[in-house]
């Protein structure tokens, strides 16, 4: 690999007709310049300069490769320039993966706004449910919903929101059947639930940190967290959902929540980023982006 510093050293001295001119306008040795060009030319394997006490020429050798020198110097600044661009104003594409519920629900309205106010940003969301090799597939961030601990990993891991669930129903179901006021009486209502994640059951949690498991066969399972929430507003049954999912139900009346003082999962929104050093500007803008407005998209009002 050449050292562009040398590259650099033989083109000035090109430029200014010699050695000595040259070492006056970096203010460097003469014999500092020689030796560097000496070193290019021994990369080369090739002689660049004619080097008599009279007069300072270039080889025909030394000519043609003076014009890919100018040019690759050219290159290098041109690259330098960009990267300092990009750190002086977020630019470029970002690759997201998220679950499909969270770009549906928590993220429709801001990834947009941060493309608003960044814009020479874009963004390439990819929302799917199966698992993703994060770094294998190329991806500069991945915004996960979890319930408990994330897995070890070598991704940098940043909270980014908390989304408990809790319980709903229809008015009109709860109307045929009755209100429940305690776990224990979800055991007689028709139950929705999320498909392959509760295992049949919900480990609710009280306002003292208790713990009631309650049991079940649902009557609809989906892994859709809006067909959920479409049959909790059709009066199915109960439903277990994040809470900021259904705010405009519940000001609408079309959902109704039981059991409030019970949280059936104490789900996080969390950002994983697959490297430590290199971070990209738009990548580190958008996840305290996301730190700050989250909190605030997913924040549950109950009244």
């Amino acid at each position: 690999m050449l050292d562009l510093k040398d590259v650099y050293y033989f083109v000035q001295v090109v430029d200014r007709g010699g050695f000595t001119a040259a070492g006056e306008a970096l203010r460097l040795p003469k014999s500092t310049l020689s030796h560097r060009v000496k070193e290019l030319e021994a990369s080369l394997s090739v002689r660049l300069i004619n080097r008599t006490s009279r007069q300072f020429a270039m080889t025909e050798v030394g000519q043609e490769f003076y014009q890919y020198a100018v040019a690759l110097l050219q290159s290098s600044e041109l690259a330098e320039e960009a990267m300092r661009q990009r750190l002086a104003e977020p630019s470029g594409v970002i690759r997201v993966t998220t679950a499909a519920d969270i770009a549906q629900f928590a993220l429709r309205h801001v990834l947009p706004t941060f493309l608003s106010d960044h814009p020479k940003v874009r963004i390439d969301e990819t929302a799917t449910d199966r698992i993703v090799d994060i770094v294998g597939e190329g991806f500069d961030l991945a915004i996960r919903g979890h319930v408990g601990q994330l897995q070890d990993s070598n991704l940098i891991q940043h909270p980014l929101a908390r989304t408990p669930w809790y319980l709903f129903a229809g008015p009109d179901y709860l109307e045929r059947t009755s209100v429940p006021t305690q776990p224990e009486d979800l055991a007689s209502h028709a139950i929705i639930a999320m498909a392959g994640k509760c295992a049949r059951q919900w480990p609710l949690q009280g306002p003292d940190k208790r713990v009631v498991t309650a049991h079940f066969e649902p009557r609809f399972e989906s892994n859709s967290l809006m067909s959920l929430k479409e049959a909790a507003c059709a009066n199915v049954g109960v439903a277990a959902l994040p809470g900021y999912v259904c705010q405009d139900e519940l000001k609408a009346g079309a959902l109704r929540q039981i059991l409030p003082e019970w949280i059936a999962a104490d789900a996080h929104i969390t950002a994983l980023i697959p490297y430590r050093t290199g971070l990209l500007p738009a990548v580190r803008t958008l996840v305290d982006y996301l730190a700050v407005v989250l909190p605030k998209v997913t924040a549950f009002d109950r009244n």
